[in-house]
This record gives C-alpha cells, sequence and structure tokens, in this order.
C-alpha cells in the first residue's frame, strides 16, 4: 500500500488491534482515509509520528516501509516478536524477508553455516535472535526497528518490558484487574470479518481466553477446538472437554493416534528453515490444521505461563536464589540430599529428572544457569561432540550470550522477575511464538494471543514475583482470579503441555530413519561432528543404558534441515 502521493510505500503482515482508536486520533488531527484497513493506519501514523509511531501500536506485526522523501526505509517488528522478520546485506544489497526461505531464493545470498549460531541451537533447541543459522544472515529482534538510511544501517530497541512495582494492599483488586485487562484483551482479539475460534487445551491459560470470551459473547458462538490422543498419556482431551462444557461452549474435538503426527512430521520438518527441536509444533500444526476446517482466526493461550511463573524452571529459579542466601557450610546438607535423591528414573516428568537437570545447572555461571536447566546440549557436552578443525568457541558466555545478556541487563531486577525478563527475550519469542506462527500459517490460519496485550503484560509485571509463584505453586494470583469462572479440577490441574512421546519415535517409527541420519557416511562426509562420540550415545541410547532422548531429538532435527538445505543440490 501506498500514501496519496505515493512517496510512502508498505509491506506489512500482521494485525494492529488498536487501529480503529488510531484511525480517531488520525482524523482529529485531519488525516483523511481511504480505507477500513489497519495498513493504511500505519502509514498514517508513519506521517504523524515518524519513527514513533511503534510505540503508539498494540498488535503483532512486521513490515518494512519505504519513505522516498528521505531515501529512508524503516523495518519494525512488534514487542514480542509474534511475526517473523529476517535480514542480512550480500554484494551491498539489503535483503530482507518473513523467511529464510525467500532471502535464500536472492542470487546473491550465501548458504554458510553460522557455526556460532549452530553451537546456540544445540544448547537453546532454536536459534535465538538476532542470530539465524546463516552466516550473515540475522533475526530482528523483538520489540526493535532497523532504519536504512545512505547504505547505513542502525538497529535499535523502540520498547522494552518494564517492572514497575505496584504496592498491593487490596488482593481483590488485583484479581479484578487482571480479568479486567485480559477480558478487554480479549475484546480487542475478537474484531475480525472472518469466522473466529479459539485454541483449548484444558490448561489454565487457554481456558481463561475462553471463559473471558464467555463474558463478551453468548457461549453458544464460541468455537473451541481441541485435539487429543488415544494413548492416555499425551492426551488432554477430557480437560479441554471439561471447560468447554462448564462454559456451554461450540467445543470440537479431533482424537488422533501418536502415529498420525509421525504421519505428518515430513511436512512439519518441511516448514523449517532453520533447525528447530521443539516436537510440540508437530500438534500446534494439527491442531492449526483442524481448526482452520471451520476458521480463519483463533485465539491462544500463549503468554500465560511467561508471566504468570508456570514454568518449572521459575522454581529453580527461586530454589537458587534460597541457596545462594545460605552459608557454603550449611548449603553442603540440602545440595547433598538433592544429589542422594537423583535416581536413573527415565521419566522426564519426573521430580528425580528435574532434579538432576537442577544440579546441572549449578555447575556453570549464575548469568546462564537458566538456559542450562531449560536446554539440551551444554557447552561442556559440545566440546566432545564436535570435531576439532569445525569447533567453534564453546566458552559458556559466548554459547549462553543471549541468556548472559539478558541477565546483565536485568540485574536491577528480583531473581523471578529477571527469569520472566530471560524467558520473554529468549524462549517465548524465538521458541514458542515462531512455533505458532509456522505451524498457524502453515494452515492459512491466524493466531492471536490476548495474554500478550502490553497492558495486561506490563501491570503483571507490576505485580510481586510472591503473588505468581506462591511458595512453589505456579500462577496462583491467575488461579486465584479465576475461582468460580473455571472448573475447579482444572485449576488445580498440573501444568502438562503438548508432551510429545519423542522417545518412542525414534526407537520405533523413526528408528529407520535415525540410523540412516548418524550413518558413518553420512557424519563424516558433513565434517562437523564426531562420529565415535555419536556412535557411542547412540548405542547408548538404543540399548537404553543411556537417556539422551532431548539431545538427540535436538541433534535429530539439525541433520533433518541439513538434509534439506545444506546437502541438496
Amino acid at each position: 500500500m501506498t500514501n496519496n502521493d505515493g512517496s510512502i510505500a508498505i509491506v506489512y503482515n500482521g494485525e494492529i488491534y488498536n487501529f480503529p482508536e488510531l484511525k480517531g486520533i488520525l482524523t482529529a488531527k485531519g488525516h483523511r482515509f481511504k480505507t477500513n484497513s489497519d495498513t493504511e493506519v500505519i502509514i498514517r501514523a508513519y506521517e504523524e509520528y515518524g519513527d514513533d509511531c511503534l510505540t503508539h501500536f498494540n498488535g503483532m506485526f512486521a513490515f518494512a516501509l519505504y519513505d522516498s522523501r528521505n531515501d529512508t526505509v524503516l523495518l519494525a517488528r512488534d514487542r514480542y516478536g509474534k511475526k517473523p522478520l529476517y535480514y542480512g546485506i550480500f554484494d551491498k544489497q539489503f535483503i530482507f524477508g518473513s523467511e529464510l526461505k525467500s532471502m535464500l531464493k536472492h542470487p546473491s545470498v550465501a548458504r554458510r553455516i553460522d557455526m556460532d549460531a549452530l553451537a546456540k541451537y544445540l544448547s537453546y533447541e532454536y536459534v535465538p535472535a538476532p542470530y539465524s543459522i546463516f552466516k550473515n544472515i540475522y533475526k530482528l529482534e523483538a520489540g526493535s526497528k532497523l532504519i536504512l538510511r545512505g547504505g547505513d544501517v542502525k538497529v535499535s530497541h523502540y520498547w522494552d518490558l518494564s517492572f514497575k512495582k505496584k504496592a498491593v494492599t487490596d488482593l481483590e483488586e488485583v484479581k479484578k484487574n487482571i480479568l479486567d485487562l485480559l477480558r478487554e484483551s480479549v475484546r480487542k482479539r475478537l474484531i475480525s470479518d472472518v469466522p473466529l475460534g479459539v485454541f483449548l487445551s484444558g490448561g489454565i491459560d487457554s481456558s481463561a481466553v475462553v471463559a473471558m470470551m464467555a463474558e463478551l459473547m453468548d457461549p453458544k458462538d464460541i468455537k473451541t477446538f481441541s485435539i487429543g490422543f488415544r494413548e492416555k498419556d499425551f492426551d488432554e482431551s477430557s480437560d479441554a472437554r471439561r471447560v468447554a462444557d462448564h462454559l456451554g461452549t461450540d467445543h470440537r474435538e479431533e482424537i488422533l493416534s501418536t502415529d498420525v503426527m509421525l504421519d505428518v512430521f515430513p511436512q512439519v520438518a518441511d516448514l523449517l528453515d532453520e533447525p528447530f527441536a521443539d516436537s510440540s509444533i508437530i500438534p500446534t500444526f494439527l491442531v492449526s490444521r483442524f481448526a482452520r476446517k471451520h476458521v480463519t482466526v483463533a485465539l491462544g493461550g500463549d503468554g500465560g505461563d511467561e508471566f504468570f511463573l508456570g514454568y518449572s524452571a521459575y522454581k529453580a529459579h527461586k530454589l537458587d536464589a534460597i541457596l545462594r542466601n545460605i552459608p557454603g557450610f550449611a548449603k553442603a546438607l540440602p545440595l547433598g540430599l538433592l544429589s542422594r535423591s537423583v535416581s536413573s528414573c527415565k521419566d522426564y516428568r519426573s521430580p528425580s529428572y528435574y532434579r538432576k537437570r537442577f544440579l546441572r545447572g549449578l555447575e556453570f555461571p549464575e548469568a546462564v544457569r537458566h538456559q542450562v536447566w531449560t536446554g539440551s546440549f551444554t557447552s561442556e557436552d559440545q566440546k566432545r561432540l564436535y570435531l576439532p578443525q569445525s569447533l567453534p568457541d564453546l566458552d559458556p558466555m559466548k554459547v549462553y550470550a543471549s541468556t548472559a545478556e539478558v541477565f546483565k541487563s536485568s540485574a536491577h531486577l528480583d531473581p523471578l522477575d529477571r527469569a520472566i525478563y530471560i524467558y520473554v527475550k529468549t524462549y517465548m519469542t524465538d521458541d514458542i511464538l515462531a512455533k505458532v506462527d509456522r505451524a498457524s500459517m502453515a494452515n492459512s490460519l491466524e493466531v492471536r494471543a490476548p495474554f500478550l496485550d502490553p497492558d495486561l503484560t506490563e501491570y503483571v509485571s507490576s505485580l510481586p514475583s510472591e503473588l505468581k509463584l506462591s511458595n512453589f505453586t505456579t500462577k496462583w494470583i491467575l488461579k486465584e482470579a479465576l475461582k468460580g469462572k473455571l472448573p475447579a479440577e482444572n485449576l488445580g490441574k498440573r501444568k502438562q503441555g503438548f508432551v510429545m512421546p519423542v522417545e518412542l519415535w525414534l526407537k520405533t517409527g523413526l528408528k529407520g530413519l535415525l540410523l540412516d541420519t548418524f550413518s558413518r557416511k553420512k557424519i563424516e562426509k558433513e565434517g562437523i561432528f564426531d562420529y565415535s562420540y555419536i556412535k557411542n550415545m547412540l548405542d547408548g541410547y538404543i540399548s537404553d543404558t543411556k537417556d539422551t532422548r532431548r539431545e538427540f531429538w535436538t541433534l535429530f532435527m539439525f541433520e533433518i534441515w541439513y538434509d534439506k538445505y545444506m546437502n541438496q543440490g
């Protein structure tokens, strides 16, 4: 789209939820609109405010705007990075796109793996921004803008999450404020010219979104979607059904065999233009495909875990903070008890598994422990994985640089607020939101996240951490606010999420592909990893003497990507 005289042009992906309000403000300032689109609102806002227009937008977006009046290109990405945006300079040409796939079509773009980015992937299970898997191609970070003028490129943040604390004297008021802000966020995201529904897993976050929708419209008009699995260990469909019955929604569910996930694995792997090891992208793809049969826009619960302290790693941060305040001689007792309680149990959801990972993290500097707790290969693991000639700099402060930098910039925060900040800046943007965007857009479905409304996130961030993680109860204040609105069974339910049978896949349906992927001929031809180390890992894994499912899945997904993007042609 262009402005009236054609001097400003934009290419744009996303939604600006507050565009009607902005349109009214800009009209009062003398701007005249030709359309009812949010795209035109972006252009008019740029005419009025220049680059500062970004601070006025509440939405999810990535756009590039060209202003011929001063020969300037502006690239921008929304506050939390819901929409992707890549860029790079090759042969003195500035190239950008929503996907790496599109950039790789340009004849000047070289396909060279960034070995530092690969080391980060192996530790994070995704490539954290601003890096991409390819040298000289970068992700524009969430809440950032890029200005290209006169051959110079300048990248800066236009927004950042704040933790300005508010005094809390009335818990009832806090609960009311949370629900009011969430309800208003949902209301903004219900504006649509096309059929709209909502993902419902039965967990607290998606259920809260549905509960707010039920207060804004007739519940019978709310289309809720969930998928379940015949295997009980991975099925949450009864939890979703309970919420739907409680609220009276038009509920649709699809019960699948986990074999279906193997069937769509090649299709999902084909979506990924850089390595990505979050296996829950497969059920996310399936529920998106299911919902798209009925609607073109869906609401989801993304962001609730990050801001309300829903992950187990938040408990690790709290325990770590407690231990740091215990004198060294006294600390030996609790650490000794933890060490002795670590068994050889292979259930990665077991207390023993979490204790083992917690102790592993304590071996690393405080600034990077979060990622050691939540990620895959440590920097020490990787020193044995790589061949000497391909070995990147594996100093933990470099491998975990994204986490360490966020940790340093949030030094003024308490440990749990700092953990929120790290999650939001890394895992939420580059894993959760990337996963949902790729899986949903592959099915032509737009997914909106009410929990990521800036008004809501700023308020929740202003609350004391102990309201969100009370003792070791996650999401305490959100659960309290939702009492009476959702079934008690759901509010008391342990967080599960989309748990995938990765070990079962690798040892059954994907075993042949696994063995081919890690064959001596293939690994030695690539010249990156030490085959003898991989073979030792593989033998132990197949014989059930070593539980390295997480590491193998991470490495497996890299090799699947490598075959597609580096071996072909």
